[in-house]
């Protein structure tokens, strides 16, 4: 049974080192809406890495609400498959907004009021619709642009009247996409469950990918939003789950065959975004270029502060690679980057937070900053 594990990258604007707000368990948020929020809303689709909390409403083994997880987070085991605070929670706190709500945790009538985003993301949810389904019900990259399309049909409205200030809304909005890893943890690298690597090739299957994330990506266009931040996978052949599951496991840190499917699927999105870029009139994309630095994390973690090396900071579960229920995790959570065999620390999300929000290393052509300021 296998999770998702992507990262995206996002940059606090507040002047201090970028490890002491992680260390000290803190981030700048506020349950309210801040006069000076930077955008009208954000928009999250994606897996579990940024899901908030739809998979406590679905039957799915794919669930993140119980101790230890959320530790670190004020409300607890909210949802959220880490010990604190994901990287969109540290994105809508910048941006002047309150956290984003799952969209299965709001009533017909919250919906309706709900005009500073939603989050729509799934735990085990991939672009294709059977990635995943072996854990249970998940909300797949379609469904959750048809609740994004649902949203802005039925649910806008009744805040916002009119279909011109929508429009402006929506242009301004940013939304977040960050999937892909569950279409190879839980679908391609599963051949006893699922037959994609029996039907497609490595190249095949990352074209199949891109083109249906493409896909996807133009129908939100066509609903409304303008700016987007997508982000390519991270080194899942370096995951605990991955590496500990491989027999013979490997004389090195990573799987690097699996890391080099992750290689042809992140070089397929680079190219689709370009398209995009030039083809969606007024649209504006932000690439989150994740990769290297999180392998080279991995590979030695040591010089990075993880003292912890790559083992998971919980107790895992042998099944699921998930936490245990109830046990107590690692001492010092910010010497691992691992929260779980899938999923990495408070820590590694608000340092991966910091290279991109003002930062030009990460994200490109412009940072998340200048993309809600345009």
């Amino acid at each position: 049974m296998k999770y998702s594990f992507v990262f995206i990258v996002l940059l606090s604007f507040f002047p201090i080192h970028p490890f002491s707000l992680a260390s000290q368990g803190l981030v700048p948020a506020s349950s309210v809406v801040q006069e000076n929020k930077l955008a009208p809303a954000l928009y999250v689709f994606g897996d579990s890495v940024v899901d908030s909390g739809n998979n406590n409403y679905l039957k799915t083994l794919a669930r993140g609400n119980y101790k230890p997880y959320g530790v670190d987070y004020p409300n607890g085991a909210s949802g959220r498959f880490t010990n604190g605070y994901t990287i969109v929670d540290y994105l809508a706190a910048w941006l002047g907004l309150p956290f984003v709500p799952p969209y299965l945790g709001l009533s017909i009538v919250k919906r309706s009021k709900v005009t500073t985003g939603i989050n729509y993301a799934s735990g085990a949810a991939g672009i294709l619709p059977e990635s995943g389904t072996a854990t249970g019900d998940n909300l797949s990259l379609e469904k959750q642009v048809n609740y994004f399309k649902q949203t802005v049909q039925f649910d806008l409205p009744k805040s916002l009247k009119t279909r011109k200030n929508i429009s402006t809304y929506l242009s301004k909005s940013i939304v977040v996409v960050v999937i892909g890893s569950n279409d190879y943890l839980n679908n391609y690298l599963q051949p006893t469950r699922y037959n994609s690597s029996k039907i497609y090739t490595p190249q095949q299957y990352g074209a199949l990918l891109a083109s249906t994330l493409k896909q996807h990506l133009k129908n939100m266009y066509h609903i409304g939003a303008r700016k987007f931040l997508v982000f390519e996978m991270g080194p899942i052949g370096c995951l605990p789950s991955v590496v500990n599951s491989v027999n013979p496991r490997p004389t090195t840190a990573c799987v690097e065959g699996i890391n080099g499917l992750v290689k042809i699927f992140n070089f397929g999105v680079t190219n689709m975004i370009k398209e995009l870029t030039s083809t969606l009139n007024g649209s504006t994309f932000v690439y989150g270029d994740v990769f290297e630095n999180t392998y080279q994390q991995a590979i030695t973690p040591l010089k990075y502060g993880f003292s912890g090396g790559n083992a998971p900071c919980c107790s895992i579960s042998n099944a699921s690679s998930l936490c245990l229920p109830n046990q107590t995790p690692c001492k010092n959570k910010n010497a691992y980057h691992y929260w779980d065999g899938f999923h990495p620390t408070q820590r590694v999300n608000y340092e991966i937070a910091n290279g991109c929000f003002r930062g030009s290393s990460t994200c490109f052509p412009i940072n998340v900053y200048q993309l809600a300021c345009i």
